[in-house]
């Protein structure tokens, strides 16, 4: 049940305001460093961003071993399947034409990098890296959306 209040608060991080904001840039907090991020750069975060935690849940579906953290990792699949496709509506209809999402849903360096760890990783091990790369994830993604 530990593991469930840890997804759980890490699902409620993902509840920024993300599709109702309008700014060009939006502000990171890693370690309590602010990095402005230009709207070429949102645009294409994004999308990997939440294509790691569809990815990396669809694994979790497959290698946890609590019946918690699977039903979580089921629920990410859905909340961030439905965010991928109502961030490239809100691309569609209010962006200028320079800002477009990326063709593909194609992973950036570090997210491909923490995928291909995870993958590495079975039983707690796994467990335990998914539960912390979700909670980190879900923490830069508020950051981003932040402005």
């Amino acid at each position: 049940m530990k593991t469930l209040a840890i997804l759980t608060a890490a699902a409620l991080l993902a509840g920024a305001p993300a599709f109702a904001q309008s700014n060009t840039t939006a502000t990171t907090t890693p370690l309590a460093t602010t990095t402005k991020v230009d709207t070429s750069t949102f645009i294409k975060t994004v999308p990997s961003a939440n294509e790691f935690e569809i990815e990396s849940s669809k694994l979790a579906e497959q290698k946890a071993t609590d019946a918690d953290v699977k039903a979580f990792a089921k629920q990410m699949i859905a909340d961030h399947t439905k965010a991928g496709e109502e961030f490239k509506a809100a691309l569609a209809q209010g962006q200028t034409t320079s800002a477009t999402a990326p063709s593909g849903p194609a992973l950036q360096p570090k997210e491909q990098k923490m995928l291909d760890e995870l993958k590495g990783a079975s039983g707690d091990q796994f467990q335990a890296k998914y539960i912390e790369m979700q909670t980190n994830a879900h923490k830069e993604a508020v950051a981003l959306f932040s402005g």
